[in-house]
């Protein structure tokens, strides 16, 4: 067991979520950025779906309370990592012997850092799932000072030092398919849609990302029905200002959704920190009603 000696900023526990209960108003949750989520595992030997730590802006200080080394690894946002305060790598596998403690200090870039160990976290399954759902608050609760993290048995740790991610970009551009309700927006406002440097408001979290710019012209008055929200939706309110739906979205919504982020352009949304540029770029014809 890791003892929790400081929670870092904003540390939860994420795995593969758990899709499939939208029925029961419950959201996918699930790590934000897949890929480094996946790589983590990857380096210790888990399966790309294990529970790990995901941290926002800072990282956790962990001492290991077990009686043989454990085999941890940090990817995602680079941050330093430090084990009894001694610099250690970052995308890569590291030992943390028994007593020693592991900080993740403050991102250098991007915003969430994943932190995986040898055999996972192994706290309750909630339907299906170990990850921390903030908006229904499924799932074990946001890391808190003296609290303990159970560790798994650990498997075999592949013979890997070192791997090179993708890296965090800047202003990133992230690939939207039109729909389902383009149709409610006049030409202008799509065009206004990809021409925009969309700022990330601090007012952001894992339910979605609030985006600062040009408000976004409607074709037709009139609010919607509620229906159903997938993960990744531009949903726009009656401010015009689009709202990007990401893992703990509710399930429905009564506003309008002018297109869908594509799975692999949300693992750039994942990494945007308040203040970072975001452009847009769509695909598909404008959605019939």
């Amino acid at each position: 067991m890791f003892h929790v000696l400081h929670p870092g900023l904003f540390t939860t526990i994420q795995d593969d979520g758990r899709p499939g209960h939208a029925h029961l108003g419950v959201p996918s949750s699930g790590a934000l950025d897949r890929f480094s989520f996946r790589l983590a595992n990857r380096l210790v030997g888990n399966p790309v779906g294990a529970a790990v730590l995901e941290t926002t802006m800072r990282g956790p200080r962990l001492r290991w309370e077990g009686t043989a080394p454990v085999t941890v690894a940090v990817t995602g946002a680079p941050a330093p990592v430090l084990v009894d305060g001694r610099p250690a790598a970052f995308d890569a596998a590291v030992r943390v012997g028994p007593g020693q403690t592991l900080e993740i200090g403050a991102v250098t870039a991007g915003l969430r850092s994943y932190i995986a160990f040898s055999g996972g976290l192994r706290v309750d399954v909630v339907l299906g799932s170990r990850s921390t759902d903030v908006l229904s608050g499924l799932g074990p609760p946001v890391l808190t000072e003296g609290s303990g993290l159970p560790v798994g048995s650990p498997g075999e740790v592949p013979p890997v030092d070192f791997v090179a991610p993708p890296g965090i970009l800047r202003d990133p551009v992230l690939d939207v398919t039109a729909g389902p309700r383009a149709d409610w927006f006049t030409e202008a406002a799509l065009v206004t849609l990809v021409r925009t440097l969309w700022k990330v408001s601090p007012t952001s979290n894992r339910v979605g990302l609030r985006l600062e710019g040009s408000p976004l012209e409607r074709a037709r008055p009139g609010e919607l029905p509620s229906e159903g929200m997938a993960t990744g939706s531009l949903q726009v309110p009656g401010n015009g200002l689009p709202v990007l739906f990401l893992n703990d979205h509710p399930v429905t919504g009564g506003y309008p959704v002018i297109g869908v982020v594509t799975r692999r352009s949300l693992d750039r949304a994942a990494q945007a920190a308040p203040g970072t540029g975001l452009r847009f770029r769509v695909f598909g014809p404008r959605a019939s009603r």
